[in-house]
């Protein structure tokens, strides 16, 4: 039976997320007729605010407003009320799953964890294996489950709007920054995912120095220390805009950077959404954490990783130094913008 009203569930972080974005546009176009709706957590939510091929969003906050059970039963008894015929659960969750149960969707398409039994297409889940990009994994999620996705097209999208565009335009008059400038981001959710701001200084000047470009910092409030740090450290000019932008906003000026370096974070896919070619900086050696499925999908993106034979790997708790990440030079990453700016 042809789906008409559909739900896509993806409720963990950010650049999750921006990854899922190609399956509401594979809905969309299999099922121009179909209601679609995307449930998200809040802070997510500018992903998908202005995205066309969506007609409602459902937002879930799992840590907030949402995080009691009760909640959650009242959440699932507002989605029975929208009669869902379709639901897909991107991400595994007790929560999801158990709401997707009890507001009565016929179909519910998900991984065989976290409540799974309660699904009714269950999909073995080998993702932390990281045989393929967590973009296919959805893909290949649908295709278990009985869609035919020849054709699909992967990449992620956002939409900004003409709001977002002049609120940049401002902050770009008063921070007096040109149309020549790089962004980079040197924040990131796990201390074995950040490189120094040593590094990101030295490689930030160089760069400003080399191509007359300026350096722009962005980020969430989390990486406020990391960003004043590398200002501290900068000897060329350089604007910190960490803490200050909405979603959309950071999305529209990172559609007017001319590259975007980042360590492994959300923003990266935020910047290829954008079109903009990004230089990622990767440590750990985990193959559910690594580029093969986490990595930028744009066309001319770098990743720069070298992983050393530490195994398992023990993230934040490393007893090496994190030497994975000390392995990647400020020349590497030098090098790499070089190779995107020229």
């Amino acid at each position: 039976m042809e789906p008409k009203r559909i739900l896509i569930a993806r409720t963990d972080r950010l650049g999750d997320v921006i990854l899922s974005t190609s399956v509401i546009r594979f809905f969309r176009e299999k099922y121009p007729d179909a209601y679609i709706a995307f449930m998200v957590r809040p802070e997510n939510k500018d992903v998908v605010l202005n995205n066309p091929h969506l007609d409602e969003i459902i937002t879930y906050d799992k840590y907030g407003l949402n995080k009691s059970l009760w909640s959650t039963v009242k959440i699932a008894l507002l989605l029975k009320t929208k009669k869902f015929d379709t639901a897909v659960a991107l991400h595994p969750t007790n929560r999801v799953h158990l709401m997707l149960f009890v507001a009565g969707i016929s179909v519910r398409i998900g991984y065989n964890k976290k409540m799974g039994c309660l699904l009714t297409h269950k999909i073995f889940h080998d993702k932390h294996k990281g045989d393929m990009h967590e973009a296919v994994y959805n893909f290949n999620l649908l295709e278990k489950a009985g869609f035919d996705i020849s054709g699909a097209d992967f990449r992620p999208y956002m939409i900004t709007t003409k709001e977002d565009g002049l609120l940049i335009d401002s902050v770009q008059k008063d921070h007096n920054i040109s149309s020549d400038f790089i962004a980079v981001h040197v924040g990131a959710s796990c201390m074995s995912k950040r490189w120094s701001p040593e590094n990101f200084a030295r490689v930030a000047d160089e760069l400003s120095r080399r191509y007359n470009h300026e350096i722009v910092l962005v980020g969430g409030d989390e990486t406020s220390e990391f960003s004043r740090a590398v200002v501290s450290k900068m000897k060329r000019k350089v604007s910190d805009l960490t803490g200050t932008l909405l979603l959309g906003e950071l999305a529209e000026l990172l559609s007017r950077s001319k590259l975007f370096i980042s360590n492994d974070s959300g923003p990266v896919h935020v910047s290829v959404a954008m079109g903009t070619p990004v230089v990622v900086i990767f440590g750990r050696n985990d193959p559910g954490l690594s580029p093969k499925r986490w990595g930028p999908l744009g066309e001319k993106d770098i990743v720069l990783h070298k992983p050393l034979n530490c195994s398992p790997c023990l993230a934040h708790e490393c007893d090496n130094q994190f030497q994975c990440l000390q392995a990647i030079t400020v020349d590497d990453v030098v090098q790499a913008a070089a190779k995107i700016l020229n």
